[in-house]
């Protein structure tokens, strides 16, 4: 659908028809959403991890490759590029990524059990039962269900007021790289080459999560997984995430210019600042998976539409902050004023780290899942009990014979 739209928003010659076409491609993501078919809440962390560095990865690669689009053709063409390259995923996506939804695959195993023997030409998948389509409150249920989560659950209102200000601080600051840079001379090419130290950050920010990834997960298969609370997934963050400020405050005092600092400078501290904002965006994805299982899907919705939504608005009054703030120094007074917010928006995760407990037991659609996840544990421990006493059986059977 974002290509579709994307596309048509190219013949369009009017501004406001682009920007209606534009609106209509500007929903949020629910691909997170699929890490919950496809693993368990004490599998997930390594998954969570990987797509998360594609997500934001992703965005800063197109900006350095839209440099040197911008530099050499008319400004259509960058919006050609991402059709290509949206294009070219999707076919990919189709032929090489299998399906993962559990009603789907249960739809094919019966089938093909059906074709095996007539013994079991009573067996239907659930899709072949109930049938795949919806009805109008269906529809409406389903697509209100992220909205209402962010308005009523108070873990999705936390993480993604959390991750969709800390979005809207990032991409407030990166609107300062232009005017920033062109101090130093850099031209379009060089300063969206600028953008390269975040993806140096978001890649240590990747590193930095495994070690503790691993710990946890070693924790659980000794002693169970009641032994780390869903909490622990944010434990890392509450080590990483000053690095917003401190990236922002190093950042704003090094954009004084060619007579005061090289460029390097605040190079180094962008990708500071990239590390806080992975950081955030995979605890929070993390956390929410966990916490909404099948769910999860509407759950990291919600976190988008905030991410999307803050983004958005930022991008009205990104530019004149930039521009208007401060006679001397202007990108510096404007790049500190979003370090002292940011103190803010991140001061409150160790509240939510160190009570999460109590918010989660308020939480209708997180306790569900918890018992649900308690009880699919009982039963594959009770089947795993089962099939070790049939072994010792068979075992005990060959001794006596």
């Amino acid at each position: 659908m974002a290509i579709t739209m994307r596309s048509c928003s190219q013949f369009c010659d009017l501004y406001r028809g682009s920007l209606a076409w534009r609106v209509e491609y500007s929903g949020g993501s629910v691909t997170l959403g699929v890490i919950a078919d496809m693993w368990e809440p004490d599998d997930q962390e390594y998954a969570v991890a990987f797509l998360v560095l594609s997500s934001v990865g992703g965005s800063v690669v197109g900006a350095v490759v839209g440099g040197f689009v911008e530099d050499r053709h008319p400004l259509a063409w960058i919006f050609w590029v991402q059709l290509l390259a949206g294009g070219c995923v999707q076919i990919m996506h189709f032929f090489l990524v299998p399906e993962t939804r559990a009603t789907i695959l249960l739809d094919r195993i019966a089938k093909k059990r059906r074709k095996d023997g007539p013994g079991n030409v009573n067996i239907w998948g659930p899709h072949e039962i109930h049938g795949y389509s919806l009805s109008p409150r269906d529809i409406w249920r389903v697509w209100k269900r992220p909205f209402v989560m962010l308005l009523t659950e108070p873990i999705v209102m936390w993480l993604s007021l959390l991750s969709g200000f800390s979005d809207s601080l990032i991409f407030t600051f990166l609107q300062g790289f232009q005017p920033v840079f062109k101090q130093w001379g850099f031209g379009t090419i060089q300063i969206s080459l600028a953008f390269i130290p975040l993806i140096v950050g978001y890649f240590l920010a990747y590193l930095s999560f495994l070690p503790s990834i691993h710990m946890f997960r070693q924790r659980r298969r000794k002693n169970g997984s009641d032994s780390v609370s869903p909490e622990a997934r944010l434990w890392w963050l509450l080590y990483v995430i000053p690095s917003l400020p401190i990236g922002l405050f190093g950042f704003a005092w090094t954009t004084l210019g060619p007579s005061y600092v090289p460029w390097i400078a605040p190079m180094i501290f962008t990708a500071v600042i990239g590390i806080a904002n992975y950081s955030i965006y995979q605890s929070s994805i993390d956390y929410t998976i966990a916490a909404y299982g099948e769910y999860a899907a509407s759950a990291t919705g919600g976190n988008d539409f905030a991410r999307d939504f803050l983004a958005g608005i930022a991008a009205m009054y990104s530019t004149p902050m930039f521009e208007n703030i401060g006679h001397t120094f202007p990108y510096a007074y404007a790049s500190t004023i979003l370090a002292v917010v940011s103190i803010f928006v991140t001061t409150p995760i160790y509240f939510f780290y160190h009570k999460g407990r109590q918010i989660r037991e308020r939480s209708p659609f997180a306790m569900q899942m918890m018992e649900e996840n308690k009880q699919r544990r009982l039963s594959q421990a009770g089947r795993g009990e089962k099939m070790g006493d049939r072994s010792s059986h068979v075992e005990d059977s060959q001794v006596g014979a």
